[in-house]
């Protein structure tokens, strides 16, 4: 196990040194002098010139690289060129909204979508599971800002049950967003979870097993559930890692004071350093989750080595 955990931690350094040069490429592609749009107009060719220097834009690009990832691993992500506020301040404050917001989907989207797709493993060509299988896949291809308008349209403007915008309403402020968050994890898990349980349930050990005299609930929860489990889990945690860098839409929509809405910011401004520490921050936060789901396997199925 403690090879296992070196070895993919020496590949998510690699992999994160590989993302972070290519957003940093990326962005002074892009045409235009982001010193000249941050300095507005207005500015004199004094003050861009300043401006670029306390970016190191006046520097060869290979210079401002090797400062670049210097600053990295000292936990320097540099200062925001609108607020002039340490980067990995301004993400620390507002990653809690995210992740409570990524955990309300995952969380709504996992209670909802595994349990209707394992009834419709059971129930498999009912009525039941044609309604599921329509439903989700209306989930699939919905897209999310029309699902997300749609619901600040019917719940917050007319029937004005629940708050559309911010959060300084607690929970009931998380409700709209979550939902709209969930509609496509929700969706895609009640798929998976179907399409595993069914390959499941032909397996000849739960012949067996029933053949033995056990109870259907006991054959279908213990034994076919927790060998299907494998494939969900797998979408759960790429869902809420996908969540927790994929929410920018919704985050925008509902003026959600998040990662996502702070990268829209950002990009519009074109401020580098935010966006380049967000790009590595959500990057960081998806490799995390998908080593954690990793290690999960080995709790699910014991016959799960890491070599």
């Amino acid at each position: 196990m403690l090879n296992y955990v070196f070895r993919r931690t020496i590949i998510s350094v690699v992999t994160l040194l590989v993302i972070a040069t290519v957003i940093f490429l990326m962005l002074r592609i892009i045409p235009g002098d982001p010193a000249r749009i941050f300095a507005g107009e207005m500015a004199t060719q004094a003050d861009v010139d300043r401006l670029r220097k306390q970016l190191n834009l006046d520097k060869p690009l290979a210079v401002q690289y090797y400062h670049y990832v210097v600053d990295l691993f000292k936990g320097d992500m540099g200062k925001s060129m609108r607020t002039q506020q340490p980067v990995l301040r301004e993400i620390l404050i507002r990653l809690p909204e995210t992740a409570k917001l990524a955990a309300l989907g995952v969380l709504l989207s996992t209670i909802i979508g595994v349990p209707v797709g394992i009834l419709s493993a059971i129930k498999r060509n009912s009525l039941f599971d044609n309604i599921a299988s329509v439903l989700a896949l209306i989930g699939v291809a919905m897209p999310v800002y029309w699902l997300g308008l749609e619901l600040i349209v019917i719940f917050g403007v007319k029937l004005k049950w629940l708050p559309v915008a911010g959060n300084q309403h607690g929970f009931k402020s998380a409700i709209l967003p979550a939902v709209t968050l969930a509609s496509f994890s929700m969706a895609l898990i009640t798929r998976m979870t179907r399409a595993a349980m069914l390959d499941v349930l032909g397996q000849d050990y739960l012949i067996t097993a029933r053949a033995k005299g056990l109870k259907e609930k006991r054959v279908v929860y213990k034994h076919a559930l927790r060998n299907a489990l494998i494939p969900v889990v797998t979408v759960v945690g790429l869902q809420f890692g996908y969540l927790l860098g994929g929410s920018i839409l919704t985050e925008t929509i509902f003026a959600w004071p998040g990662l996502g809405r702070l990268l829209t910011e950002s990009l519009f401004s074109r401020d580098y350093p935010m966006v380049q520490g967000l790009v590595l921050i959500f990057a960081s936060l998806f490799i995390l989750v998908n080593f954690l789901v990793d290690l999960l396997y080995g709790f699910i199925d014991p016959r799960i080595h890491y070599e």
